[in-house]
This record gives C-alpha cells, sequence and structure tokens, in this order.
C-alpha cells in the first residue's frame, strides 16, 4: 500500500488510499496518561486477584508457568511479547496444528469454543477476560494501550492483506471496538472493518466510553473465548 507521510507541529498524517490517521499530540500524550495512570491503578488493585490465579493455576498444573508470553504484532509492525496468565495445557501451541480444521470464525484468526487445550482454571478465568489482566504490564511498558485493536500474531499477520495491515497503525489494546461489539461472534473481516473505523474516529470521549462498556461486559459475566 503507497503512503505519504506528512509532518507538522502538532501532529502526523499517514495517508493511503484508504485510511488517514490523525495522531494529535494532545490525544497522544493525554492517552498515554491515561494508559500509565490506568494501567498502575489496576495492576495495583487487582494485586490479590493476581495471587488467587496464581495459587489455582500453580495447584492445578504445578509444574507450569503461571504465565504465558507470546509475540504479537504491535504498532507500524513492531513485534513484542505479550503477556496473560496461562490458561492452556503447556504444549497448547504445538496442540494448535490438529485443531485449525476446526477454527470456529473466519480468516486470520483461530477461535474454538470448547478448545481442549484450556484447563479448567483456565475455562473460568477466560470466560470472565481474567486471563488478559497482565496485559497491563504491556501497556505500562508502552507495547499496547487500554484501548485498541486487538494485537495479532505473527502468522496472521503474514496472512494480511493490505487492507488487514491498516490495524497495524496504531497500538493494540487490552480492549477495543472489537471486544465490545461481539468478540467471538464477529468474523475477522468484521473485526477489521471495526477497528479501521476505531482508527479513524478515536479520541479520548470513544476510548472512554469503549473502557466503561468493557467494564460492563466484565461485570456482567459475558462469555468469551
Amino acid at each position: 500500500m503507497e503512503q505519504q507521510i506528512v509532518n507538522s507541529k502538532n501532529d502526523t498524517h499517514i495517508i493511503n488510499s484508504q485510511i488517514i490517521v490523525k495522531n494529535n499530540y494532545i490525544y497522544t500524550l493525554s492517552k498515554r496518561i491515561i494508559d500509565t495512570v490506568g494501567a498502575l491503578i489496576g495492576l495495583i488493585v487487582l494485586s490479590f486477584v493476581f495471587i488467587i490465579v496464581a495459587i489455582a493455576i500453580k495447584v492445578e498444573d504445578p509444574r507450569g508457568p503461571i504465565f504465558f508470553s507470546q509475540i504479537r504484532v504491535g504498532k507500524n509492525g513492531k513485534e513484542f511479547k505479550m503477556y496473560k496468565f496461562r490458561s492452556m495445557v503447556t504444549d497448547a501451541e504445538e496442540r494448535l496444528q490438529n485443531l485449525l480444521t476446526l477454527n470456529e470464525t473466519t480468516g486470520a484468526m483461530f477461535k474454538m469454543k470448547n478448545d481442549p487445550r484450556v484447563t479448567k482454571i483456565g475455562q473460568l478465568i477466560r470466560k470472565t477476560s481474567i486471563d488478559e489482566l497482565p496485559q497491563l504490564w504491556n501497556v505500562m511498558r508502552g507495547d499496547m494501550s487500554l484501548v485498541g485493536p486487538r494485537p495479532p500474531l505473527v502468522r496472521e499477520v503474514a496472512e494480511y492483506n493490505e487492507n488487514h495491515k491498516q490495524r497495524l497503525l496504531v497500538k493494540p489494546g487490552c480492549t477495543g471496538l472489537w471486544q465490545v461489539s461481539g468478540r467471538s461472534s464477529i468474523g475477522f473481516e468484521e473485526m477489521v472493518k471495526l477497528d479501521i473505523y476505531y482508527i479513524q474516529n478515536r479520541n479520548l470521549f470513544f476510548d472512554i466510553k469503549i473502557i466503561f462498556k468493557t467494564i460492563g461486559l466484565l461485570v456482567g459475566s459475558k462469555n468469551a473465548y
């Protein structure tokens, strides 16, 4: 995709045939402050949950690690290590190849409602999205934002066309428009459309609205997988 980058004092416009990203300095700075403060508060307030989940994971599988790390692709294609609570068996990645034909979503993603690799505690923390909490550390590091597109896997990006790659124009998020719009019931192409819509219309009010909607879904115990 052909791009033109125009710099000015306060913002940068990344222009191509389909999307324009406006990186307003005030918005970018405010978003980073909210990310840092929000992630720090979250890590402190939820520290007790971290301890309980860590113990539960170890009780079920004493030999396996508490956390699961995976290389994801962030803004402008930069790779980073994303952290989650381990919700699967330790050889989950090796088993994936045998399950790809059972994929229940479309495009460059893998989703399976009754994934046999998920542990008992994993089923609970996935249902409540507690497995995602360690990503607050990624937000503190600056790899991710509280709100943004879902960070894709390297193998997923390898299948992207030029339209899909537009998701990588901003930092990925712990939550986003896709997550609060149906998540697992939404196919890959629709997810891309939602991400592009967010990128084109993002502002602090939009971000805060998504955060509060995410909290509402978590409190309402909406299922996720």
